[in-house]
């Protein structure tokens, strides 16, 4: 499959380059590169903000049928290009091809939504004597500066976009260098649907350079930011110089627990394939697994067999469950992780390597009777790793799952419904999943809490967010 030509898209007008600085896009599955990235420079960034600050002005007064036009129309046009838009993502990230398609579906999914949501984003008029009038309504916060990662290059961008353009608001995105023609396929859809150039524009660059001139510019009023917690607290003091609003999907540290009254293989068939999806490379996967001691067993050894059973290898071939890891820094990682946890005692159940010499491929891994001092219990791993550890209880075992400064998605298995409603209450995270690891949805928030971030994508709370509250008073 030909890969497209890469460029900019500022003011409507493609930007390629030029003399600018290039960042060369590699196939994680061959190591091969793709094509040249050109890389903003400040003039770019400079053009990018008064493209934006003039897109507000105009989307600001934009009817809820004309945002919904063009959110239902995009919809449609990513329903026309999905293997197209499916194919590049794989090329430039790795996944599999099924995995793919189901991010342009959450797109198409996500901007129909928000279609139907912009008719209801509503005010109210207050109780007030002869005379008076109180009204309370909620108007565009502004120009979005809105920063997506490489590990869902269709649906994080979507994201990004949707939600501001439906709220009224114009947005610069700054998607990853290592994912760029996927984000460009979802911001062309829009403006094939009729979004004006100037309210969405795309650049890439040096992420600092980046952040620093958009964020250190009056235009932009709000912040949205996915990817690590370490560059989201960085991006956050950024932010407060100009009391931005900040929307922060960061890390998460995935507790599982599993107690005793479960299936043991109902629960394995499930949550092996969701840890190992997109090579792990998911803010919401399942990581540590904290299994009830008289189920651990079976557990473990049901757990490896399967991980070893999985078929690894190009996106593009159907007949793989998971390709290769997007880029050489996680594969790096990955060796760490689990030489450290080996190191410290833990047990490796299955893999624990990388495949080849070509690409950036690496086995599905699992860790057993791991410390909870090794680096892997503590920092995200963000790849196909997971740790099995026994507890004797619910109460140590909600211990462990609360022990990390994360909070994201948390997901427990049990037939009991009393402690399904405990769990439900007692754990620290923005998402828990209970007997489903289907955490998600167009209609509902998307977030965390603790380090994993504040605020919410999707759902109402998703435009909600790119609005502001104004109460005005009438004598």
């Amino acid at each position: 499959m030909t890969y497209p030509e890469l460029c900019m898209v500022i003011d409507g007008e493609r930007v390629r380059g030029g003399g600018r600085r290039t960042h060369d896009v590699v196939n994680p599955a061959t190591g091969d590169t793709l094509a040249a990235l050109p890389l903003a420079d400040p003039v770019d960034l400079d053009r990018a903000l008064d493209a934006a600050a003039r897109g507000f002005r105009r989307w600001r007064h934009s009817t809820p049928h004309e945002r919904a036009a063009v959110l239902q129309g995009a919809a449609q046009l990513m329903l026309e290009r999905q293997d197209e838009l499916a194919r590049v993502a794989v090329l430039e990230q790795g996944k599999t091809l099924a995995e793919a398609k189901v991010e342009v579906l959450m797109n198409v999914g996500l901007f129909n939504f928000y279609a139907g949501e912009v008719f209801r984003l509503y005010g109210r008029t207050l109780v007030r004597p002869a005379g008076q009038r109180s009204t309370v309504s909620r108007e565009p916060v502004g120009p979005v500066a809105a920063f997506a990662p490489w590990n869902f290059p269709i649906g994080n961008p979507g994201r990004k976009l949707g939600a501001p353009i439906a709220a009224g608001c114009s947005v610069i995105l700054k998607a990853a260098e290592e994912t760029p023609a996927s984000a460009l396929g979802v911001l062309q859809c829009l403006l094939d649907a009729g979004l004006p150039g100037e309210v969405a524009q795309a650049v890439f660059g040096v992420p600092d350079e980046v952040s620093r001139h958009l964020l250190g510019s009056p235009v932009i009023r709000k912040l949205s930011f996915t990817g690590s917690t370490a560059i989201g607290k960085h991006l956050v003091k950024l932010a407060a110089d100009d009391m931005k609003r900040t929307t922060m999907e960061l890390g998460g540290h995935g507790p599982v627990l599993v107690f005793d009254d479960v299936d043991v293989d109902q629960v394995l068939d499930t949550m092996v394939a969701a840890k190992y999806r997109n090579a792990g490379q998911v803010c919401v996967s399942p990581t540590r697994f904290i299994v009830q001691e008289d189920v651990y067993d079976r557990f473990r050894s049901g757990f490896a067999e399967r991980a070893g059973r999985i078929a690894v290898g190009d996106g593009l071939d159907p007949a793989n469950q998971m390709g290769p890891m997007a880029n050489p820094r996680r594969t790096d990682a990955m060796e760490r992780l689990i030489g450290d946890a080996t190191a410290r005692g833990a047990t490796l159940l299955a893999g624990g390597g990388r495949i080849g010499n070509r690409g950036f491929f690496h086995q599905p891994s699992v860790l057993s009777d791991v410390p909870l001092d090794a680096a892997v219990m503590n920092e995200e791993p963000f790849g196909p790793v997971a740790m099995i550890n026994p507890f004797a209880n619910e109460e140590a075992m909600l211990a462990e799952a609360n022990r990390l400064p994360y909070g994201l998605a948390a997901y427990a298995w049990t037939r009991d419904a009393g402690r399904q409603r405990r769990i439900a209450r007692e754990i620290e995270s923005g998402m828990v999943g209970i007997n489903t690891t289907m955490i998600g949805g167009a209609d509902a928030p998307f977030g965390g809490v603790k380090w994993s971030g504040h605020g919410a994508e999707d759902g109402l709370e998703g435009v909600e967010a790119c609005l502001v509250t104004k109460a005005v008073h009438e004598g």
